[in-house]
């Protein structure tokens, strides 16, 4: 779900998905919490009709989960080793990834502070001014944008800041019928510009890595992907959500007239923490982008990083600092800490494991129909499961698979690798960056459920899945 993962964690990941396959579970007891997750899925997809929040959902099926899985005898209780010290830590703690809710609490608190200062608005207004009023050009904008953000940030960081712009820019332009759209595209594309790097995604290093793709290496063959999957996904997203281009000469006058009376400069109340606030948004980028060579930091990662910059804006308002508390996505940080338990629980129930079982099964099918199918089927579990440990299990797998283990050049790692990336645009839940567009969405009070979603997503999903597996298939093998 984000990138900087470090080769230790990775390493940490890669003999958990090794210890798995030696757990004594019972084949019955892989079923059942199989369909618990089926379940957890379905309550998700009728979120509207059962009048309940995503937090509470998924915090009702982790209960379930960790009682059953203490049941069982399948969870690893007892002390947990952290920097070399045990520490006796309740078994769902150690199974939440902190770091993604830090980097979510702690770039939500940032942005939000740092737009106090007018500069997100001075972006904003700038861009629009720059598109003269367009709709179709600012989406071409704001969607390349979220890709290069995507890659050398975060998808979550990435998400959240040009989120927050495109509210503003269509704010401004009257244009919030088309916010929708907008959102759900930079969704999309995130997932997409998490393809572009070695480091943009944790999938992406951990198969990187096991199959020994240098980063050059890697750029260069995933960016035609990227490229072309963009100008698709913004072409075919500007018609399904038909976000217009000015074609006639009244409709330029008007969208000129309209952006002339904008002023860049009307939210700013001190130039001093305007600058500030522009600054930081720059250290803040460098620093995240970074993260992973920087020292000291490197260990501490990316949500230190997110929190650290949060905290330092907070001191611009140290008084009245509980009011942006308040403004916190609580019910975001909640489904995300019960949903990580849950699939912690899956993983020691030896769900993934059945998962990647499956789709050994496939790789032996050869390099035409087996790369196709590991490709779809890595993104279709993708969609509803942690794609950082199924892409731990089929790092393993593929490892030890003759033709494709220490043979860097072999389609499958990039099966992989597509997949895993791309499954995150079928469902909502799929990654961290489209759950953040899905949640402000509602900020902007605009209806999309769970099925919603689904529904306006999974042809966008399709026809890049199936653009990756001919790419996979024509030009990579």
């Amino acid at each position: 779900m984000t990138s900087g993962l470090e080769i230790q964690d990775i390493a940490a990941l890669q003999t958990a998905a090794e210890g798995h396959g030696e757990a004594a579970v019972a084949f019955g007891v892989t079923l059942l919490f199989t369909f618990l997750l089926a379940g957890l899925i379905a309550c998700l997809a009728l979120e509207e009709k059962i009048h309940a929040k995503k937090s509470v959902i998924v915090g009702v099926f982790a209960l379930v989960c960790l009682f059953l899985g203490e049941w069982f005898r399948i969870l690893p209780l007892g002390p947990t080793i952290v920097g070399g010290h045990e520490l006796n830590l309740p078994v769902y703690i150690p199974a939440i990834d902190w770091n993604v809710v830090a980097i979510i609490l702690g770039s939500s608190l940032f942005v939000d502070i740092t737009s106090k200062s007018g500069l997100f608005t001075w972006v904003a207004v700038r861009l629009t001014k720059t598109s003269r009023g367009d709709p179709l050009i600012l989406l071409v904008y704001y969607g390349l944008m979220t890709v290069v953000f995507s890659a050398v940030l975060n998808n979550v960081t990435a998400m959240i800041i040009v989120g927050s712009l495109s509210g503003v820019s269509l704010k401004k332009l009257g244009r919030m019928n088309l916010l929708l759209g907008f959102l759900l595209i930079e969704g999309m594309l995130t997932n997409i510009g998490g393809l572009l790097t070695l480091i943009s995604s944790v999938p992406n290093i951990i198969i990187g890595t096991t199959a020994g793709i240098s980063f050059v290496t890697f750029f260069l063959k995933a960016s035609p992907y990227v490229v072309v999957a963009t100008a698709l996904t913004i072409w075919v997203g500007a018609r399904v959500f038909k976000i217009p281009r000015l074609v006639t000469t009244e409709e330029r006058e008007e969208a000129a007239r309209l952006v002339a009376s904008f002023d860049e400069n009307d939210g700013i109340e001190s130039k001093t923490f305007f600058w500030i606030s522009a600054a930081m948004l720059l250290l803040f980028i460098a620093t995240i982008a970074t993260t992973s060579t920087l020292p000291y930091i490197q260990d501490l990662g990316m949500g230190y990083v997110a929190m650290g910059f949060g905290i330092l804006m907070l001191i611009r308002y140290k008084a009245v600092a509980d009011k942006f508390y308040q403004a916190i996505d609580w019910d975001l940080l909640g489904f995300f800490a019960g949903l990580f338990v849950v699939i912690n629980v899956m993983e020691h129930a030896l769900v993934l494991e059945m998962i990647g079982g499956g789709l050994a099964h496939i790789i032996a099918l050869g390099d035409t129909v087996g790369v196709g199918l590991v490709l779809v089927t890595s993104a279709v579990a993708s969609s509803v499961t942690d794609n950082i440990p199924l892409a731990a299990m089929l790092a393993k797998i593929l490892a030890v698979t003759p033709g494709v283990g220490g043979n860097p050049d072999s389609p499958f790692w990039w099966s992989v690798v597509f997949g895993a990336n791309l499954g995150g645009n079928l469902t909502p839940i799929g990654s961290a960056s489209t759950l953040v567009a899905v949640t402000i969405i509602h900020k902007y009070d605009l209806p999309l459920s769970f099925m919603g979603f689904v529904k306006k997503a999974a042809p966008f999903a399709a026809f890049q899945v199936a653009l990756a597996v001919a790419y996979v298939l024509l030009f990579l093998r």
